[in-house]
Formats: structure tokens, sequence, C-alpha cells
């Protein structure tokens, strides 16, 4: 049911920004939604400012650190689930079976996954989602766009958001408050372990819209590759819109 309702809102989001990027004049073909975006992007801004980075700063304050690293753990080792799945869709059988073991040993012997003994025992953590998966198949991303409250993202984005929701198996959970209680803790604790970065990724940007643009489709490219990228593509090749510090692509939030 939670599931059905996550797929409902998020298409309706789809629909909406489409919607949007009709009535605007892009001036560059690769964003045609630019002036939808900024706004979104503008939007989203105000409620990390005004809501999720209050909270996040509460929630590290009061939150012993080997707590935290607890949750991050948790969340961690359930999103393994779809990690895993996501290996085996894009045929990466050596690691389908680390990432498998990895999921094994961090519920057991690691306390639900509380903590991460895979790590210890040589089998390190990746980063494999639907997205990445429809990459690798073929999909086109289209063009960039901005979400009410998930941020930077694509239309093929979007349809990875549903994918990762239905290899989550909190979406299953047969209890709205908790669902979203869960959700919301995920969120808190990926805001707060993020306080540093984003800052950084601010102070650095000359125009904070072009910056994170960039950043994303950057990020993701990099990703579908494994960081093996096409000849002559570079991921870190930064241009007029970010200043001299290089820093590496990061998602805002």
């Amino acid at each position: 049911m939670q599931y059905k309702k996550l797929t409902t809102r998020l298409g309706c989001l789809v629909l909406l920004s489409s919607l949007a990027g009709c009535a605007t004049v892009a001036n560059d073909p690769a964003d045609p939604f630019e002036e939808w975006n900024r706004g979104v992007q503008s939007f989203n801004d105000n409620l990390d400012e005004y809501a999720m980075k209050p909270v996040a700063k509460g929630y590290q304050w009061i939150t012993p650190s080997f707590v935290d690293r607890s949750i991050t753990n948790f969340f961690s080792n359930i999103k393994d689930i779809g990690v895993t799945i996501n290996d085996l869709l894009q045929c990466k059988i050596e690691q389908t079976g680390m990432d498998g073991a990895r999921f094994l040993v961090n519920s057991t012997a690691g306390i639900g996954g509380l903590v991460d003994i895979a790590t210890l025992i040589d089998l390190p953590k990746h980063n494999e989602d639907f997205d990445q998966t429809m990459g690798v198949w073929g999909v086109p991303s289209g063009p960039y766009l901005v979400l009410p409250f998930f941020g930077p993202s694509s239309p093929r984005g979007v349809g990875g958001l549903i994918g990762d929701a239905a290899m989550n198996p909190i979406s299953y959970i047969d209890s709205g408050i908790i669902t979203g209680g869960l959700f919301a803790l995920n969120a808190v604790d990926l805001r707060a372990d993020n306080l540093d970065t984003e800052r950084i990724a601010s102070e650095a940007a000359i125009d904070r819209y072009a910056f994170f643009k960039s950043a994303y489709l950057q990020q993701r490219e990099y990703l579908i590759y494994d960081g093996n990228l096409p000849e002559g593509a570079d991921p870190l090749d930064l241009d007029e819109d970010f200043n001299g510090d290089n820093l590496a692509p990061v998602k805002p939030y």
C-alpha cells in the first residue's frame, strides 16, 4: 500500500514537471526546464534552510556518535538489498555475490546491520541503484529535472526512485506511521552526515544552481560507467560555474 502511494506521488511529480517545463523558454538544450528547476531548487533550499538543516543539526547534537553511526549502518544495510538486486540486473555476478554476502554478514554478525562487520572482512560497500541499472541498459536520462523534496534528478531518475522504493523492504511495512518514521529518520540521518559537505559545496559555487546541476550529471555518469568513462569524458572537468577549489561532484543532500 505504501509503495503504491509513493509510486502515485512520484508519477504526479513527473507530470507536474513536464507541464511546467512546457511553459518555459529554454536557453540550454540539455536543461529545457531551467526556469522550473531553479524555482524548485529555491523551494528545496528554503525548506532545507528552515526545516531540514535545523533538525539535522539538532539530531547531530543530541545523538551520540556511536548511535549515529549505528543508525547510518542500519539504513546502509537495508540499501544493500537493492544494491544486490541491481548488481544482478546489471550482470555484475561477482559483485552480486559480494554485496549479497555483505548483507547477510551485517544482518547476522552485525546485529541487524547496526555494525558494519562486512567492511572489516574485505566486503566493501558499493553504490548501485535502479537509475544506474536503466543507464546500463541504455535508457537515456532525459533532461535535467529538479524534484520537490527529492532534489536533482531526471526522468530516468524518477523511474529509478520508483524502482528503488520497490526494492526497499521498508516500503512494505503495513504501518504508515512506522514506514514514514523510518524514512524520516533516514532522511535526517543522511542530512546530518552531509552538513559539512553541503556547506563546502555551497561556498565553492559561483552559481549554486549550475554547480549542483553539473555535479549531479557528472556524478551519475561516473557511477553508471563505474568510473571507466568513455574516452574524452572527465567527471571532474569543472566549468566556469565552479571556482578553483576543484571539488569532486557531490549531491547537495
